[in-house]
């Protein structure tokens, strides 16, 4: 079956996260370093509304994101020397929107603007703009209106914050080019987030020294 596997696009989203981080880390200067790991979070999100929608136990996967995003917090604070949430704890609000609008659609329109402005008020990486791109990847089509609500959404939060959003624009090229097949399995996938991380943390006292 032609097309990308759910294991595949789980290595770039993985790849690409790390491309930015790296350049976070060793490569401060470097912009397009940063552009490259754009592509990382939609991917992110299309994973999450997939997995939502094929696990066997929504409780089971928020309290997994939970638990990394706990885990992974302190190592993200000194790393990137920031006050946010990392974007785990973004994943488990988007999965309870996710979870909330299936169990009761006719309340969607308050559910969404509810999960953004919580993304918001507990200072989540990426805030709002994350829970928009859970709801656009949750309605994912291949149609004309929907690529004009994507790319429009899109435009304007370049507008506001600036270029490095520029790789998500055609990120759903990927939704589409998606088998639905899970492919290889990927156990690793999990630990990634707070085990790079870790790796980074480790490292860049190297990479400060060897700049120096």
């Amino acid at each position: 079956m032609n097309g990308l596997t759910s294991y595949q696009l789980k290595l770039i989203a993985a790849g690409s996260m790390l491309i930015d981080h790296m350049g976070v880390v060793f490569f401060p200067d470097a912009d397009w370093l940063r552009m490259v790991g754009r592509l990382s979070f939609p991917l992110f999100v299309w994973l999450l509304v997939q997995g939502e929608a094929h696990t066997r136990s929504a409780w089971r996967y928020g309290l997994r994101l939970l638990l990394l995003g706990i885990v992974s917090q302190p190592i993200y604070q000194y790393l990137f020397d920031i006050e946010r949430l990392n974007i785990l704890f973004q994943l488990l609000v988007g999965l309870s929107c996710l979870r909330l609008t299936r169990r009761w659609p006719q309340l969607a329109l308050l559910i969404w603007p509810l999960g953004a402005g919580l993304a918001e008020s507990l200072n989540i990486s990426y805030g709002s703009y994350g829970i928009a791109l859970v709801l656009l990847a949750r309605y994912f089509q291949q149609t004309p209106i929907w690529w004009a609500a994507w790319t429009g959404f899109h435009w304007i939060w370049i507008w506001l914050m600036g270029p490095f959003q520029l790789l998500a624009l055609p990120a759903p090229l990927l939704f589409g080019w998606a088998n639905g097949r899970r492919g290889a399995k990927a156990r690793w996938f999990y630990g990634f987030y707070p085990g790079h991380l870790a790796l980074l943390a480790v490292l860049q006292p190297v990479g400060q020294y060897a700049a120096n």
